[in-house]
């Protein structure tokens, strides 16, 4: 899925306890591609400055220059997004949906691919800032990860010494990312399956369970999300089972469920799971 988003040119939320290797998934995506990769360590103290970066006076110049900072890479690694203040949190929206920032009234384009990697705990764990809706829906996919099985637990401790000596090599460089990004335009999309995508983002809207729906921008990134998945599949265009496959990602985390339903316990991914169930496929 995380393959997918890149050739999308979205963003991803990977969540799940500690100790789950979000970073180390987000670390190992980073070195598989010959790509400028910077990590941004999130913390209560952090400063929107200490991401996007600040002009700074040089005294032997007797002029202001510009130091850049961590946003101005290829791969961004945000690691424990939700450890920031929102105010910080919010230095990311410009630099996710526009792929430039501002600092101090210049507009500065950041460099191309970019794609923001970012992780997180749940929300109720103390120390933990909800991120606000509107970086929310600027992650193409929310991944959730759990914990492994018990046979997948064993293979870790087997391989523990494997794990120390990971050295994960570039497979693909920038001009190659950049073409393969550009290939999903030519791939083709029926009007029946946009009718589909179409309907379920409707649907979010009228659950019972949903206080606020999916967006345009929840339609768009389920169709860019499901283009992707073809073009790795092989295809040149997209099918149903591939809307399938990503509408939980694309779509849960935008959802804003009613009070009656946070009181109940009820998931976001249930939700969009029994959506699906009731929207017919063409």
């Amino acid at each position: 899925m995380i393959e997918a988003c890149l050739i999308a040119g979205g963003h991803v939320l990977l969540e799940g306890v500690p100790g789950v290797a979000k970073t180390t998934i987000a670390k190992a995506v980073a070195s598989s591609l010959s790509l400028q990769f910077e990590r941004i360590q999130f913390t209560p103290d952090l400063l929107p400055s200490d991401i996007i970066g600040t002009y700074i006076y040089d005294q032997k110049e007797s002029d202001f220059k510009l130091r850049k900072g961590p946003i101005f890479g290829n791969i961004i690694l945000a690691d424990e997004i939700n450890r920031a203040s929102p105010k910080t949190q919010s230095a990311l929206l410009e630099a996710m949906q526009e792929k430039q920032v501002t600092i101090e009234g210049t507009t500065l384009k950041l460099p191309s691919p970019f794609m923001v990697l970012a992780t997180q705990n749940p929300i109720e764990f103390e120390g933990t800032y909800p991120l606000p809706e509107a970086q929310v829906d600027r992650f193409l996919m929310r991944i959730e990860i759990g914990y492994p099985t018990r046979e997948e637990t064993l293979a870790i401790l087997r391989n523990m010494k494997g794990v120390a000596e990971w050295n994960i090599k570039p497979v693909v460089d920038g001009g190659t990312v950049e073409g393969i990004m550009n290939g999903i335009w030519s791939v083709n999309i029926d009007e029946t399956v946009r009718g589909y995508i179409t309907d379920i983002v409707e649907s979010t809207r009228a659950h019972r369970f949903v206080k606020l729906g999916g967006s345009p921008r929840a339609a768009t990134s389920l169709q860019g999300a499901s283009a992707a998945v073809a073009m790795i599949e092989g295809r040149g265009y997209v099918i149903p089972d591939d809307v399938k496959r990503v509408a939980p990602h694309v779509l849960a985390h935008r959802l804003i469920l009613t009070q009656e339903a946070l009181l109940d316990g009820v998931a976001q991914k249930s939700v969009v799971d029994d959506i699906m169930k009731g929207v017919k496929v063409p």
